[in-house]
Parts: structure tokens; C-alpha cells; sequence
């Protein structure tokens, strides 16, 4: 007989919602890639469930099946949490009561039906004392939240686990991109994070410190989707046959990708924000920047490339320097290390970002990008991703 394994001492989180309300992708936000998807305990009840759960995670996530308004699809989701349950217990591992539900709800659904609340309310009949934290998923702006956030108590008020309700937490679990210069950045991750270890037992919430290297390791990764989105829109709209240094399309670009980078850090809440950005921008205004790359690439030898493909290459390469920049300089605030009210480290951090290191990769940029292949942008996007961007877990 194969030794038994313990589970880890962390908390045990249920996620239930209906199917395509963004479950997968709130999962990996908080999660991550560096995750193993655990299947011991679960005999026979591997189509209903998936078990998550990574060194760096100080909670397991246990994804059921969809979640749809019936009865039906709701119990056989408990059902399957019951067999774990009791499977893993019979494996000698005591660990797998449910500390906290996630449920999720889509954001951009006009309405919360009653039905579905019914609904939940007997499906966690087992946890009748377990908080629930109600993630709504695609919630991109504002009104959008408040909005949301009303939705959600209107549908669990008066019902009999309204008291369970700890938290109403709406998420951008993703850079959301609505046009080429314009984005919903994720936004909500690090505060779904915070209101489920609030609502975890006390033995389970873990040390201050390892939480806040934790959600500075997801804004990390979350920071790199969105820098990838934002080289990926100045690869399109760099393309134009002037030379990029002569024109503004990246402004509103460079604007958008700061901005949305400020919020995933909080920093937009501080009442010195505008000079610090304002500091970043000015160093990284593309106008300028752009004579000296232009200028580096025309001095390879033999490099014969089209204006455009020069300009497209150039403009990616702010944007992705402009982003790796700025989260080099948000990580600095977020932990501490740094104020905002003391500009001249970040100054010469941006200036750093583009000083001969940024020219010397575009250079290698343009020279890889000689005699590429029919897909000229995503080889240009693909480069620029791999000189520029950190790979977070």
C-alpha cells in the first residue's frame, strides 16, 4: 500500500459559479502557472472537480463542475466536494474541510436571478457556517462595479445565507482590450486574495510578509499580460509609413498602459500620483526616444528594412520598456522601498530603462526581424516581448 500523503495546513477554497462566468481565468489569476493540479482523494470524481494547489499558494482552490441554476447541476457539484471529502480523509489526510466558497458571478449579466441564490443556498447546506466571498468577473469600469455589487446584495438579501456573505469582490482576472489604444486592466485579484485569507480561520491566513510577496508575485504576472497586450497594439498602430518619432499615435497608448499598470499596484490611489506618473511619462515620451532608436537601427550595416517594420519595431519597444519601467518603479512603492514624494530615483530608473541596454536590444530586434516571414507584426511582438519582458510565474 502506497504511504499516505498529508495535505499541506492551508485552507480549502470551493469555487462554484455557472459555466462561462470566467471561473478558469479568475483560477489562474490568483493561482498562477506554477500550480499542480492534484487529483488524489477525488476516485471517481474527477469529471466533477479539479483540486489546485502550488508551495507558493497559501490556500487549495477546488474548481467544480458549471454551476448552472438547477438543483441538479448544484448538488452533483457538492456531491463531488463530499467524495473528496471523504476519499482523502481515508487516506488519513484531515484537512479537507471547506473554509471558503468563492462564488462566482458574471459581471457583465443584467441580473442575479433569486433562483440561482436558492440554488446555491441548498448546495452549501453542508457549510452552513462557511463565509462566502462573491467574486464578479468581468467588471471593467466603475459604474460596472457598483452596479455589480448592488446586484449581488439585492439577490442575497433576505435569503438564508445572507449572513454568510463576507465580501462582494468585483475582478478584471485579465487585460480586457477594447480597442487598439484602449484597455480594462486586471484590477480585484489582489482584494479577492485579501477577503479570502480575512475569511480563513485564523491558524489558516499564514504571515504577513509571505502574503504580500504572494500578491506581489500575481500582480507581477498579471502586469505582463498587460504590457504584452499594450506591445502587441504598438506594433499596430507604430506601422505608419512617417517616422514614429514625428507622430502621437502612442501617446494615448503610452497613457493607457500607465494608467492601467498604476491601478493594478493601487497607485492611482495616492494622492502624489500624478507627479510621480507624470515623471515616468516625461521620461519615457516616445517623440524622444524614438530619434535615438530610430537612429540605431539605420546604422547596422547591410540592414534593409521597410519604414514601417522600423517604426513598428520602435514603437512595441517603447511601450514594452515604457511598462517594464514603470513596474520596476510600482514594485518599489508597493513594498515599501521607496516614496512617491522623492522623484529623483525614478527619474534616473527611467532613464536607465532607456539608455543604451533599450538601444542595444532594439538593434537586435531589427536585425532578427531581417527577412522575416509572412507574419511580419507577430514576429515583431514576439521579439519585443522576449528582449523586454520578465517571465513571472
Amino acid at each position: 500500500m502506497p504511504p499516505s500523503r498529508q495535505l499541506a495546513p492551508k485552507g480549502n477554497v470551493l469555487v462554484l459559479g455557472n459555466s462561462g462566468v470566467g471561473k478558469s481565468t479568475l483560477i489562474n489569476a490568483v493561482i498562477g502557472d506554477d500550480v499542480a493540479k492534484t487529483s488524489f482523494g477525488t476516485s471517481g470524481t474527477t469529471k466533477e472537480l479539479s483540486i489546485y494547489e502550488s508551495p507558493s499558494v497559501p490556500f487549495r482552490v477546488i474548481d467544480s463542475i458549471g454551476f448552472e441554476p438547477s438543483p441538479i447541476a448544484a448538488l452533483r457539484a457538492v456531491h463531488a466536494v463530499r467524495a473528496w471529502s471523504r476519499a482523502s480523509a481515508k487516506e488519513g489526510n484531515e484537512n479537507t474541510r471547506i473554509n471558503v466558497i468563492w462564488f462566482c458571478v458574471d459581471g457583465t449579466a443584467a441580473k442575479l436571478f433569486r433562483e440561482t441564490i436558492r440554488n446555491l443556498a441548498n448546495a452549501v447546506r453542508m457549510w452552513k457556517s462557511v463565509p462566502i466571498v462573491a467574486a464578479v468577473t468581468k467588471s471593467y469600469s466603475q459604474p460596472d462595479r457598483e452596479r455589480n455589487v448592488a446586484m449581488v446584495r439585492e439577490a442575497f438579501h433576505g435569503t438564508r445565507i445572507e449572513h454568510n456573505l463576507r465580501a462582494i469582490v468585483p475582478v478584471v482576472a485579465q487585460t480586457y482590450v477594447i480597442n487598439d489604444t484602449a484597455f480594462a486592466a486586471p484590477e480585484g485579484v489582489a482584494d479577492l486574495i485579501d477577503a479570502t485569507m480575512e475569511a480563513m480561520p485564523d491558524g489558516l491566513r499564514g504571515g504577513a510578509h509571505d502574503l504580500q510577496q504572494f500578491k506581489l508575485t500575481r500582480k507581477r504576472m498579471l502586469a505582463q499580460g498587460l504590457i504584452g497586450a499594450c506591445v502587441a497594439a504598438g506594433a499596430t498602430v507604430g506601422a505608419v509609413p512617417i517616422p514614429i518619432a514625428d507622430t502621437l499615435v502612442l501617446s494615448p497608448l503610452e497613457l493607457a498602459e500607465l494608467n492601467g499598470l498604476a491601478r493594478l499596484y493601487g497607485i492611482d490611489k495616492d494622492e502624489d500620483a500624478k507627479q510621480f506618473l507624470d515623471s515616468i511619462v516625461q521620461v519615457g515620451t516616445a517623440s524622444v526616444i524614438a530619434h535615438s532608436a530610430i537612429s540605431a537601427i539605420k546604422a547596422i550595416p547591410g540592414l534593409n528594412l521597410a519604414a514601417s517594420v522600423v517604426n513598428a519595431i520602435v514603437a512595441a519597444s517603447i511601450i514594452a520598456a515604457l511598462g517594464e519601467g514603470a513596474v520596476a518603479a510600482f514594485e518599489q512603492v508597493y513594498t515599501g522601498r521607496r516614496s512617491m514624494r522623492d522623484l529623483g530615483w525614478v527619474r534616473q530608473l527611467m532613464e536607465e530603462q532607456f539608455g543604451n541596454a533599450y538601444l542595444g536590444k532594439v538593434s537586435a530586434i531589427a536585425e532578427a526581424a531581417q527577412g522575416g516571414g509572412k507574419d511580419m507584426r507577430q514576429m515583431i511582438i514576439d521579439l519585443v516581448k522576449s528582449a523586454f519582458l520578465r517571465r513571472e510565474k
